[in-house]
């Protein structure tokens, strides 16, 4: 039970939800036991074959409309399948960016035929999927790439170079943003559907050696004249690209908040239980005033987090999350994790610096929270704007 204690919200008070919970928790139980985890942590990455498991097993689309192969289902059954893997600590299966940040696209902008060719494969774990936005020099001010997709004959030749990429080695199907027309901003850019088997100019950089989440692999990639036909164009017309960015975002970054929040609650959790096992001068650390004091004022400040977290998610079910509510959660939830885990860390003492303690990595793993899907320098921009 979470330290917490938030009673569970009425939307997924569901029988349904709660068996599909059982069926995924069984999954990541048999799947991915420690010692296969460890080795993913070892190597950098998840291999290619637990992508497939977790196809056949469900878990790979499970919002999809079910004429396009998926399990027609909707975000509480995502939400499912990211719950489950941190509980299980499934570290490094990239489910969240694949099911809630890619495949949306597909859904909601693809043309009809894309749908039949795409969507069965990345349900099926067939194809995994990347997006590929961020480049060496520019970061959250996309209007600036500079990767072109330019027409040449039947199709279009993608040129440039990017960065940060998760998935990136994994990858077999990437969504690249790219200008169709340079002299343009937002204008200008275009998703290009890109299948990377056989794809002449294409090519993986090194996998990028990250601070924290080892097990999730994030690489390079280069474009040199990679040719992708004319109907894989996102949505079957040039210069859509920006607007369906912008319109996928907020669920991106609820999904960054949430994951932040149950990095808050794990956090808490293993702390209390440190805490209270752990002596120092003749007591426990959790008998100091001082212990108290400060885990009194995280638990009710991640219990306000959650409840708030919890509406950003009722309203995302009824469509009424706005742009700059979703930036609130993720900017405000994950600075919130960032303090609280460096907090938990501190009560650890020296212990908290050894990485065989999981307070350690989740110190590690939180960091990139307040800088990826736009950092929260620029959500404080997109509330602001609002105000």
């Amino acid at each position: 039970m979470s330290v917490l204690d938030v009673p569970q919200p009425e939307f997924m008070d569901d029988e349904e939800i709660s068996i599909f919970a059982d069926a995924v928790g069984k999954f990541y139980q048999q799947h991915a036991p420690e010692k296969r985890v460890l080795q993913w942590r070892e190597d950098g990455q998840v291999e290619r074959d637990f992508w497939r498991e977790a196809g056949e097993a469900g878990l790979l689309g499970s919002s999809v409309p079910e004429e396009y192969g998926g399990h027609g289902g909707d975000f509480r059954h995502e939400m499912v399948v990211i719950d489950q893997q941190a509980k299980h600590n499934v570290e490094g299966f990239a489910a969240s960016l694949h099911n809630t940040v890619i495949l949306p696209y597909l859904v909601r902008h693809g043309t009809e035929e894309q749908k039949k060719k795409y969507l069965p494969k990345l349900v099926s774990g067939e194809l995994v999927s990347a997006i590929a936005m961020t480049e060496p020099g520019v970061g959250s001010d996309l209007q600036s790439i500079t990767t072109t997709a330019l027409k040449d004959g039947n199709g279009y030749r993608i040129n440039g170079a990017k960065t940060y990429i998760s998935n990136g080695q994994t990858a077999d199907f990437i969504i690249v943003v790219a200008k169709t027309d340079p002299k343009e901003r937002a204008k200008g850019i275009s998703l290009m559907l890109l299948e990377t088997e056989g794809a002449e100019g294409f090519q993986r950089g090194k996998k990028l050696d990250k601070i924290g989440m080892d097990a999730a692999d994030t690489s390079e990639l280069f474009f040199d004249d990679v040719f992708v036909p004319a109907e894989n164009v996102l949505g079957g017309e040039e210069g859509k690209g920006f607007y369906q960015l912008m319109g996928e975002l907020p669920q991106e970054r609820l999904i960054i908040a949430m994951g932040a929040m149950t990095g808050i609650e794990k956090a808490l959790e293993t702390t209390m239980e440190y805490v209270k096992s752990r002596k120092a001068f003749g007591q426990t650390i959790w008998d100091f005033q001082n212990t108290q004091f400060v885990m009194a004022d995280l638990k009710a400040r991640a219990t306000a987090a959650r409840v708030f977290v919890n509406d950003c998610i009722a309203k995302h079910l009824k469509r009424e999350l706005s742009v700059d509510t979703a930036c609130m959660a993720k900017y405000w939830v994950t600075e919130l994790q960032g303090e609280v885990v460096d907090k938990c860390l501190q009560f650890h003492g020296g212990a908290g610096y050894i990485n065989d303690y999981p307070i350690a990595r989740m110190y590690r793993d939180s960091r990139i929270t307040r800088i990826f899907g736009g950092s929260n320098e620029v959500m404080k921009m997109v509330i602001a704007r609002a105000m």
